[in-house]
């Protein structure tokens, strides 16, 4: 157990569960701000912090990123996300199956004896993210119901592109940096 990632990854799971980031952020924006810290700043704090805990996780990347994929852009059709946005089990299962698919990512990319593998499949990751928040950025009309203005939408996707986009990508570079040095981590 390494408390110096676990704590930390907890931390931020406890922040953005418990804050009321509606209050604070227009309301589509405060679902991306979970989103993201689920999936691209949290999930690979705890996999970091509890790697052996976690080492039951570590499938191929390529699943783990098609896997992620799948759920992110299940739950971003309009029906899945009003489930998400407007009942309590819906958010409850959003949020579960954000952070399973994190952890699966994480864990599956981070595997000491697959560092290639494992940067492809945060390119991946960081490629589907993109393209999604750009379709938010750029979409000329509010895409779900529950979002009350196209300003939020936006400002949603701005926070994917700019937490997802450096997170995936300096991880990917380290793990590629790590294997033509010859040496794995985690």
């Amino acid at each position: 157990m390494n408390f110096r990632f676990l704590l930390p990854g907890l931390g931020l799971l406890a922040l953005i569960w418990l804050l009321p980031l509606e209050t604070i952020v227009p309301v589509f924006a405060a679902h991306m701000l979970r989103h993201m810290t689920l999936v691209a700043l949290a999930a690979p704090l705890v996999v970091l912090g509890l790697p052996s805990a976690t080492g039951a996780l570590r499938v191929s990347p390529l699943f783990a990123s098609m896997a992620e994929l799948v759920v992110v852009w299940s739950w971003h059709l309009p029906a899945a996300h009003e489930f998400g946005r407007l009942t309590s089990i819906g958010f409850a299962t959003e949020q579960a199956s954000f952070l399973v698919v994190g952890l699966l990512v994480w864990a599956g990319c981070l595997r000491s004896d697959r560092p290639l593998a494992g940067a492809a499949g945060l390119l991946i990751t960081s490629m589907h993210m993109t393209l999604l928040g750009a379709l938010l950025i750029l979409a000329p009309r509010v895409l779900y119901g529950t979002s009350p203005d196209l300003a939020g939408q936006r400002v949603g996707g701005m926070l994917m592109l700019g937490i997802g986009t450096p997170v995936y990508l300096i991880a990917g570079l380290t793990l590629v940096s790590l294997a033509l040095r010859g040496r794995t981590s985690a």
